[in-house]
């Protein structure tokens, strides 16, 4: 790599790094570009040269901790050897994740909101629900759950965790909370098995 293109890394690092916490701390609609160049030590020229938009920024910081969830949650249910105990636990795992405070914000209440529901719907179908129809195909496939139609099935769980999770993030007592949402959405699953 050249050393334009570590001087490029460095900042394009620098400033997810500072817009990430500016937003999580404060929201989306709360910081100005200025105050993330500012803390990033950058011009507003190189964030334009990395980004067109705020909103571009954000979605990138949005891919970022969507890509992190995803990857705790996979991490989680991968470490269980039995198929359903890798489908719960990794239902769990993503709420568990959803309880951090800059998770909730950037990505449950203000994504949305910044690029609209479809592109964000887009953006968590490639992170965690991608992982979530695999588990439910090899449920599917290994019998545990009754055959049928994988995307209509992915789609209603993960509204499900998602509403479970910006609950969360509305109670007051996200950690506390989770407490509550458990049993209900574990029965919801087990319902789901074959007997």
């Amino acid at each position: 790599m050249n050393v334009r293109a570590r001087q490029r890394e460095r900042t394009r690092e620098a400033l997810l790094r500072e817009s990430r916490r500016l937003f999580a701390t404060r929201g989306y609609g709360k910081v100005s570009l200025s105050e993330i160049v500012g803390a990033a030590g950058v011009t507003k020229g190189a964030l334009y040269h990395l980004f067109h938009s705020k909103a571009e920024l954000f979605r990138a910081v949005l891919e970022q901790v969507q890509q992190e969830v995803s990857r705790t949650v996979a991490e989680t249910a991968d470490a269980e050897e039995d198929a359903w105990a890798r489908f719960t636990a990794g239902c769990r795992a993503f709420l568990t994740a959803s309880t951090a405070p800059d998770v909730q914000l950037i990505m449950l209440v203000d994504g949305p909101a910044v690029l609209g529901w479809n592109e964000w719907r887009a953006m968590d179908e490639s992170g965690s629900a991608s992982h979530l129809a695999d588990v439910i195909d090899e449920l599917i496939t290994g019998g545990v759950i009754a055959p049928q139609p994988v995307a209509p099935l992915t789609h209603l769980l993960s509204g499900a965790m998602n509403e479970a999770a910006l609950w969360l993030a509305s109670s007051g007592d996200p950690e506390g909370g989770l407490a509550d949402v458990w049993p209900p959405l574990a029965t919801m699953l087990d319902a789901l098995r074959v007997d």
